[in-house]
């Protein structure tokens, strides 16, 4: 009997959280079905999809920016791509790929069509371009099912009505070695790529009011956003990495300022690794974060609160100890991969079967 044959589609290629989702969902996924996986760019999702066992199809025209003769030529790119692959079923990820995918597959006449929203497009924006995604969101809802990374994320789209599930995020928690938290003085780290939504401006704000010596601070990822933590003193510009578990195992706190978020797989890596989390109470955040038990958190571009809970962490080791023990525990019991790999694999059958 010949398998089903899925293909997941997501804008680029490169690091990121909607990537890191869709490689931890392959290898249970190439198991069961014939997998094809489509982006844009030579990334580390290539590589990913090919040491499991899925075939990867290449995307030319499907860019993140807004650009109307880009964006034609990528929905005609993904209408000719699901009519030559003939899927069952296509899973569909980050907002670009979310809205021409969901309108290709429906032209290429595919039945089983499955959306992850990775953050709401209209979360970062105020005003007309709030509205302006926000209607466009309403318009696709119907194309596709929904999985949301957060109940917060499900709140948010009433009109999802019935055609939505939540599936939490999740990390390999056995697989992350375990922080020493011995650091002296003690080394905060954050990961993410230094673009909005990330707010890294607040984040270089309050690094600049501590203390001079009292800590030493690593910055994994790229972008722009990276002149507003240049010149500080104890600060480290790491880039990109690939080997984000070992520096998470040599800190003693995680840091992520976030004006907009879904389910950040760096804080789930952060907690798997028993680090206390500071962050700011945006999105999902709230749900995986248990404020004063596993981290602290934030509002959202307030400088001296995000100071204060650093400088409080840094100079109580105990209690860094503490919620990092408490906040692994959680990530244990609720962040893990066999749960949500399931979850997908449920919601696919349930599809396929109709």
């Amino acid at each position: 009997m010949s398998r089903k044959r899925l293909l997941i589609a997501i804008t680029l290629a490169e690091t990121g959280g909607a990537q890191q989702y869709v490689a931890q969902l392959l290898p249970a996924l190439t198991e069961r079905y014939d997998v094809a996986v489509a982006a844009h760019g030579d990334g580390p999702l290539r590589l990913a999809a090919e040491r499991a066992g899925a075939r990867f199809v290449p995307l030319r025209h499907v860019r993140r920016p807004i650009h109307p003769l880009n964006d034609l030529l990528g929905l005609l790119e993904l209408v000719r791509l699901f009519r030559r692959e003939r899927p069952d079923l296509v899973h569909l990820n980050s907002s670009k790929v979310g809205t021409l995918g969901r309108i290709a597959a429906l032209l290429a006449g595919v039945r089983a069509r499955v959306f992850t929203v990775h953050g709401w497009s209209f979360a970062p924006h105020e005003g007309p371009a709030e509205a302006a995604y926000r209607a466009l969101e309403l318009a696709l809802a119907p194309l596709a099912w929904t999985i949301c990374v957060s109940r917060r994320d499900r709140a948010v789209a009433p009109w999802l009505n019935g055609r939505a599930v939540v599936i939490p995020n999740a990390v390999d928690v056995p697989g992350i070695p375990r922080a020493l938290l011995a650091g002296s003085p003690p080394t905060i780290v954050t990961v993410g790529r230094l673009v909005l939504p990330k707010d890294f401006r607040t984040l270089g704000r309050a690094l600049r009011s501590l203390e001079p010596g009292s800590f030493r601070a690593l910055v994994v990822g790229e972008g722009q956003q990276a002149e507003y933590v240049q010149g500080i003193e104890g600060v480290e510009l790491l880039g990109e990495r690939n080997d984000v578990p070992d520096l998470l195992a040599q800190a003693d706190l995680f840091v992520l300022s976030s004006r907009s978020e879904g389910m950040p797989l760096s804080i789930l890596e952060a907690m798997a690794a028993g680090l206390p989390v500071v962050a700011t109470s945006v999105g999902g955040i709230p749900e995986i974060v248990v404020a004063g038990k596993t981290g602290l958190l934030v509002p959202p571009g307030d400088v001296d609160a995000l100071a204060s809970a650093l400088r409080d962490l840094l100079a109580d080791p105990e209690r860094r100890r503490r919620l990092g023990a408490a906040g692994r525990r959680r990530a244990q019991e609720l962040f893990d991969l066999p749960r949500f790999r399931q979850a997908h694999i449920e919601l696919y059958e349930r599809l396929l079967a109709r």
